[in-house]
């Protein structure tokens, strides 16, 4: 199964989120896009002109549009909020907690430009710290899809989704691999390949690192559990006790701080059904800068050699 994910081609995980919002609002009347000055950087281009009544232009007022947003869900509409995902959720916390998750209002939350992937933006732009907010409040789905097919599949399943929604995708071209026109199940984690030695769970550009990773041990007679895990928020404990209870070991890869991302998600698990050694692929607990992508992800140890690395310590820790 491992040897079957190949590389279709690489796209930008936002381009599916275009390309998603475009096709889900062909087939709702009440999907409503709304921006906060990036309707480029969103890849809303193409549903602007097929509904131009249908989007909103908020400018650089972020607060704002949530207030909006909000608002326009108690006539009925499905807004979909876009904007960097550092502008998403810090800079406008208060907002989402008082006027969509207190209320349950069915806002969906779409946030690009996440991670450490933003690249030369730097620090003040890398948002780090997201996955945590957000799954932290109370009714809030947290979805990290993996790659271009699955965000344009996650944009289209949100609508049927009733309540707030937080999705959480990139900014740069990654390796699409995932099948064309998959159903995507909001709580159900993606079982990639199946493994008895160790488990590894990815959500987003982390998955296809945990997938060249998951290769390399297979090489060295590791057999890999691999797990995409989209959604973060509900979690599917099911398969992650199913799993872990198999292989006796676990990795966490994520573009996220070690704190309050998927890695805890899945500890917090493993600490009340079945506690294993469990190693952490993430950012250490500092901010990031300036740099290309990929200098950025090697600097900050999100690599598949880093996820190769963690998971022979955690098999390490195993065999004691």
């Amino acid at each position: 199964m491992l040897q079957d994910i190949q590389i279709l081609n690489e796209k930008e995980t936002r381009g599916g989120f275009g390309e998603g919002i475009l096709e889900v609002g062909r087939k709702n009347k009440n999907v409503v896009a709304l921006t906060a000055d990036l309707a480029g950087s969103l890849k809303l281009n193409a549903f602007i002109k097929e509904f131009p009544d249908r989007f909103i232009q908020c400018g650089i007022a972020e607060a704002n549009m949530i207030g909006v947003a909000a608002g326009l869900t108690i006539g009925g509409k499905i807004p979909y909020t876009t904007t960097f995902a550092n502008f998403s959720t810090s800079r406008v916390y208060d907002q989402i907690r008082q006027s969509v998750a207190y209320s349950g209002k069915n806002v969906k939350i779409c946030a690009s430009h996440a991670g450490l992937t933003l690249g030369e933006d730097g620090a003040t732009h890398q948002v780090l710290e997201d996955i945590g907010m957000m799954k932290m409040l109370p009714g809030m789905t947290v979805i990290v899809p993996c790659d271009f097919n699955q965000t344009k599949a996650a944009t289209m399943a949100i609508a049927d989704y009733e309540g707030p929604v937080y999705l959480r995708f990139g900014r740069p071209k990654c390796a699409n691999f995932t099948a064309e026109n998959a159903h995507f199940e909001i709580g159900k984690a993606q079982l990639l390949a199946e493994g008895t030695d160790i488990s590894i769970f990815a959500c987003g550009h982390m998955v296809w690192h945990a997938v060249e990773a998951a290769k390399i041990l297979a090489e060295k007679g590791i057999s890999v559990e691999l797990i995409n895990i989209h959604t973060i928020k509900p979690l599917d404990e099911a398969a992650i006790i199913k799993s872990i209870t198999k292989t006796g070991c676990i990795v966490t890869a994520e573009e996220h701080q070690i704190n309050g991302g998927l890695g805890d998600s899945i500890a917090n698990v493993a600490s009340r059904y079945c506690a294993v050694p469990h190693e952490y692929v993430a950012v250490m607990d500092t901010f990031g800068e300036s740099g290309t992508p990929n200098q950025l992800m090697q600097k900050y140890g999100l690599t598949k050699e880093n996820i190769v690395a963690a998971a022979q310590k955690a098999l390490l820790r195993k065999a004691k």
